[in-house]
């Protein structure tokens, strides 16, 4: 059931391609006419939203493949960090200081969450389709040494209100066999195949890593008795700017462009992500209230998105997430805002977020990223990132300082933040605290962190019931 889509190969071999060292990769095909009308009214769309807010021109974005270029990409720390002050999470809109926990979950947090939604991400509609899950298939299968039972499942999205636009949501889900009782899952936003594994009959995406040589990911949660499931995102929208008439953002503005501060794609993964939950929590086999969420780059971007909007969640892996993910949109390393205000990646966003790729500047945004992850408090959140040879696109320190930003949303909340401020050595992981860290040594990845974060999410899945995860 699950529909793995060429353009978004394409573009994920892109951004590959920036964040990998150069590489001997072979000739791409010319795009075909289907692409180049795709691409045609992705420009198109975006002009639309430039003219809406008035946009007559934007900066350009860093040049990830040619260091010799007037715009090149920094990787130069001294260079990196040109506006080292960040708004405070714990301080309201009108100066006042949040003095405990009512004051940030009543005054402070609805706060921040208007500013990501009308600056950042784009708003959630008040009222979406509701979604029926169909289980299209049930099968007895062996994933290495454990008996699974896997479902493939269907989630039909209600367009009555505009039968115009179809949209069904991709969601497999595995659980061991012969398991006790319902278990702990992790969903991951992704694709069928796993990550880098490339498209059929095209082979492996160029710059991606190669396929992990131990158990997978799904196997290590397998020895840990818990389950996994995987959601298509580009089932619930496409991930492309053409796209923004179609899928669950089309389908809820009937065909019609957007609005400045509407949803952009993140948003509405993730919330295809939220009711992939609500099917769980119909499903006996499954624990609800131990699901967790990961994804890697933009799906990395979208995993953290999800965390913030649905409390449900009870954990997160947000894997090299970059700009628009966790990295800090003030830093200049790597990916910058003007990257993700471009043709390929402006749809990921709210229009307003196009601002600030010109006339603003990054330091008249009024939040950050830190604050992203304050809104995942008081749940845990491991950031993942890989070496700077490979994946230093994404921007690891900016993602760290990011975790550790949010610390004292945490800490006010009887929570641990990662107890330092100095970006560790590489492989140290700063694991201590409800909000950790992990930079590994391979390129653009999650595998060699899985089985610590595995360890990590063990604190809060094998803890009683009541003892983690809660809100409040």
């Amino acid at each position: 059931m699950f529909r793995t889509h060429f353009v978004v190969g394409l573009a994920l071999a892109s951004t590959l391609t920036a964040q990998a060292p150069p590489v001997a990769a072979p000739p791409r095909p010319a795009p075909s006419p289907a692409m180049l009308a795709q691409q045609a009214a992705s420009q198109a769309d975006r002009q639309k939203m430039l003219d809406l807010l008035g946009i007559k021109e934007l900066r350009n974005g860093a040049n990830g493949s040619n260091p010799d270029a007037p715009n090149a990409a920094n990787y130069d720390e001294s260079k990196a960090n040109p506006y080292p002050k960040l708004p405070d999470p714990l301080i309201l809109n009108s100066g006042k200081p949040v003095k405990n926990a009512k004051d940030w979950w009543d005054k402070r947090r609805p706060e921040i969450v208007e500013l990501f939604d009308r600056e950042i991400y784009g708003r959630m509609p008040q009222r979406t389709p509701k979604v029926t899950w169909e289980v299209a298939k049930t099968a007895d299968e062996m994933n290495g040494t454990v008996a699974v039972v896997t479902k493939t499942l269907v989630g039909h999205v209600d367009n009555s209100a505009y039968p115009d636009i179809k949209v069904e949501i991709a969601l497999q889900l595995s659980t061991p066999k012969d398991a006790k009782g319902p278990v702990p899952v992790m969903l991951e936003l992704g694709f069928v195949g796993g990550f880098g594994r490339g498209l059929p009959g095209r082979g492996p995406i160029p710059g991606a890593p190669p396929p992990p040589t131990g158990p997978t990911w799904q196997q290590q949660l397998l020895a840990k008795g818990w389950g996994y499931a995987v959601i298509s995102p580009t089932s619930v929208q496409p991930d492309n700017g053409a796209g923004l008439t179609q899928g669950i953002i089309g389908l809820v503005n009937k065909g019609q462009p957007r609005k400045a501060d509407d949803w952009g794609a993140l948003r509405a993964w993730g919330w295809g992500a939220s009711r992939a939950l609500d099917y769980f929590e119909t499903d006996r086999a499954v624990d609800a209230k131990r699901v967790g969420i990961e994804g890697h780059s933009r799906y990395g971007k979208a995993t953290a998105v999800a965390m913030a909007d649905d409390s449900r969640f009870a954990i997160a892996f947000v894997s090299s997430s970059g700009e628009g993910g966790l990295k800090l949109h003030r830093r200049n390393w790597g990916e910058l805002v003007e990257n993700v205000a471009a043709t390929n990646e402006y749809h990921w966003m709210a229009g307003n977020f196009l601002k600030y790729a010109g006339p603003k500047n990054w330091d008249d945004l009024p939040i950050d990223s830190h604050e992203l992850v304050a809104l995942c408090a008081p749940r845990p959140v491991f950031i993942s990132a890989g070496a700077a040879k490979g994946d230093g696109w994404v921007d690891a320190k900016g993602s760290f300082l990011a975790g550790a930003g949010a610390g004292p949303v945490y800490k006010l909340l009887g929570k641990k933040d990662m107890g330092t401020t100095e970006f560790p050595s590489i492989e140290t992981g700063l694991m201590a605290g409800d909000v950790s860290f992990r930079q590994h040594t391979a390129g653009h990845t999650p595998g060699p962190n899985w089985p610590v974060f595995i360890e990590f999410a063990a604190r809060y899945f094998d803890a009683p019931h009541g003892k983690e995860g809660k809100k409040k």
